[in-house]
């Protein structure tokens, strides 16, 4: 099945239809640390075995049958042959493929015959390649109906329904709008993935997975208007479903500090004005309700201490925001997105950290070796990152003093020539601070920046 991105869909499908006990194989992007995170079967991302065999057995014939007329593939382009290769060779019973960008002209388009496709939740990314209106957008996603295959997406603003359900009516595609899933359809079950807005994904997940079983699994599925709970399948399917990167929560593993939780990273990869707000609300959620339960545990732990050991939770706790994303992006669309909605939960980050990426993502291979420090780093985008943020924390301290209000004066932003240095920084300020300060670092804004933490924070 042909799935328009996001991953959180592509990883609840791949789940759903494991459970029913079929052979899946599942092709997202990015990767995060190793590139056979594209590649999962059953669940499970490639063998370095594996990997190596069929990557060398597709370069090399591809390599001799390139010229000048017909060169090698391009990167994403390989990989998605990789892709199709493994799945073929592994005789999976499913392969699910997430698109890589747009959807006419990406190379997962080469199906020509899915059993089913699905769009995502749209918005204002990729608009230098795939045009800068909703319509322009969706014209291009609807690229992957293909002729009487059903397809199924999300509520979408007018302009972008109008030409799918149009795209839809040309192609004699039955194209169907879901809603979010209820509670008492997962009988009470949590999703694998956090965040209010994986519901729409886990029901577009629903629909892909019953057309599946039904047409190629030929099993009986009852529609989701005759049920009021889930399968059981469908339920440990979404409660199982894993991807790295989207709403993540993480430790830091190789921080001394006197307790656990001291340096707490909450990474997803938002890259767009409508995630970044997606991913806000979730990080505003997440802390307050970690914080709360932090302060609970204190007071059924019958803990006694001075004054300062007894404020509440949120109190003691500082949010912090990394961040970096591609030029092509539109700071003065996300950063003010992330920093309006997280103040609209009564978030508010102390300090906001901007770093260039450290992955070279035009190479394939496992990216184990990070690169050096380097002093002579193009830092420029970053600063403009941060002069982006300064003028939002400037306007909001103005707004503040207008009411009469205190507003701190301390720096509110700082550029790093490199994401170990300012790992480094985070550590040493947890070390700096009084022993119940508890620091709640966001990365966002870009996949490869949370790749890169991932592998400098975990063991």
């Amino acid at each position: 099945m042909s799935l328009e991105p996001k991953g959180s869909t592509c990883a609840f499908t791949e789940s759903i239809l494991r459970n029913y006990g079929f052979r899946t194989g599942l092709f997202t992007s990015p990767h995060l640390i190793d590139v056979r995170e594209r590649f999962r079967l059953d669940g499970v991302d490639l063998s370095e075995e594996k990997f190596l065999c069929y990557f060398w057995w597709c370069y090399n014939r591809l390599k001799e049958r390139a010229n000048e007329e017909i060169p090698m593939p391009t990167y994403f382009r390989f990989l998605a042959l990789l892709a199709f290769k493994i799945f073929a060779a592994e005789e999976v019973d499913a392969a699910i493929l997430e698109v890589g960008l747009g959807g006419k002209f990406d190379a997962t388009n080469a199906v020509q015959k899915p059993v089913v496709c699905g769009i995502s939740s749209l918005g204002y990314d990729h608009m230098e390649i795939l045009g800068d209106t909703l319509g322009k957008i969706a014209g291009e996603k609807a690229g992957i109906f293909k002729l009487g295959v059903p397809a199924f997406t999300v509520p979408q603003p007018d302009e972008a329904m109008r030409v799918l359900e149009d795209k839809a009516s040309e192609l004699d595609v039955n194209l169907e709008v879901v809603q979010p899933l209820t509670a008492r359809q997962l009988s009470g079950q949590k999703l694998g993935l956090d965040g209010e807005h994986q519901y729409l994904n886990a029901r577009l997940a629903v629909s892909l997975a019953s057309t599946w079983l039904q047409k190629i699994g030929k099993l009986e599925v009852p529609s989701l208007t005759q049920m009021n709970i889930l399968p059981e399948p469908f339920i440990k399917g979404l409660a199982t479903a894993s991807l790295q990167g989207r709403a993540q929560v993480v430790p830091d593993e190789f921080i001394e500090s006197r307790t656990p939780g001291d340096l707490v990273f909450y990474l997803d990869g938002a890259h767009s004005p409508e995630s970044m707000e997606v991913c806000a609300k979730w990080f505003s959620l997440a802390v307050k309700g970690d914080n709360q339960s932090e302060s609970s545990e204190h007071l059924v732990n019958g803990s006694t201490g001075s004054s300062h050991d007894q404020s509440s939770g949120e109190e003691n706790c500082q949010q912090i925001l990394l961040f970096n994303c591609m030029s092509v992006r539109d700071p003065n669309l996300l950063l003010p997105h992330l920093r309006n909605t997280c103040a609209k939960y009564g978030v508010h980050f102390k300090k906001a950290l901007f770093v260039p990426n450290m992955s070279v993502y035009h190479k394939v291979g496992t990216a184990t070796d990070l690169p050096k420090n380097d002093p002579q780093v193009d830092l420029s985008w970053q600063f403009t990152l941060q002069k982006v943020w300064e003028s939002l924390v400037q306007n909001e301290r103005e707004g503040e003093e207008d009411k009469g209000k205190d507003v701190e004066r301390r720096g509110n932003s700082e550029v790093f020539t490199s994401l170990p240095m300012a790992i480094k920084w985070l550590r040493d300020s947890v070390h700096e601070s009084s022993s119940a300060t508890r620091f709640q670092v966001l990365v966002t804004g870009s996949l490869h920046l949370v790749g890169d933490v991932l592998r400098l924070v975990r063991k």
